[in-house]
């Protein structure tokens, strides 16, 4: 074995290596991972062109397999395929169920015209808000209070989080469908969102 051919093996027997262990960071996670906690993971031997890099060849090593490697606003997660997330609702139905739509409406409302006060919400859904579901929105922690609006009982304003996005498998809110079919939009966002 020729010494050019011995340190081509050693590169791509490194590059595997790191290509695993980021594959066990991202899998041992119980939420998405960012590229700062990757980059510490690996004491900043690696700046974040170079994760990225690393994470695309890995995505690209899942290519074919019932799951892959998304980013998320907080980072990178495995989750099944689109494929299979029917079967996966079928063996474990106690997943969650679908969405209301008196929630996604809400949540619409928040999500475009965010930050938000609660009277906003009930003017532009021409219906008193159920309390239920906001504090569930907030018990999920999809949404969140981001300051108060100058008037008089200064009230609250709302904003969504990085975990609605994740919800929804959304990096952004430069993501979310056209206004006009928002409400249609959201269901079709919760029945292909992972539910993992």
């Amino acid at each position: 074995m020729n010494m050019e051919h011995s340190s081509l093996l050693t590169a791509e027997d490194n590059l595997h290596e790191i290509l695993m262990q980021l594959e066990a960071i991202i899998f041992a996670s119980d939420a998405p991972v960012s590229l700062a906690r990757l980059k510490e993971a690996f004491q900043d031997r690696y700046n974040k062109p170079e994760l990225r890099q690393y994470l695309q060849q890995l995505s690209m090593l899942m290519h074919g397999r019932s799951i892959e490697l998304v980013e998320t606003a907080q980072g990178f997660r495995f989750q099944v395929r689109a494929k299979y997330r029917s079967m996966i609702a079928q063996t474990w139905p106690e997943r969650p169920t679908r969405l209301s739509p008196s929630l996604l409406e809400i949540l619409a409302v928040i999500a475009y015209h965010q930050p938000v006060t609660r009277a906003d919400i009930e003017q532009i859904r021409g219906v008193t808000n159920n309390s239920q579901i906001l504090r569930m929105l907030f018990d999920w922690n999809w949404i969140k209070e981001s300051g108060f609006r100058e008037l008089p009982g200064r009230p609250a304003l709302l904003v969504t989080t990085p975990h609605f996005l994740n919800a929804f498998g959304l990096t952004s809110l430069g993501q979310l469908p056209p206004l006009q079919d928002a409400k249609e939009a959201f269901m079709t966002l919760d029945a292909h969102a992972p539910k993992s």
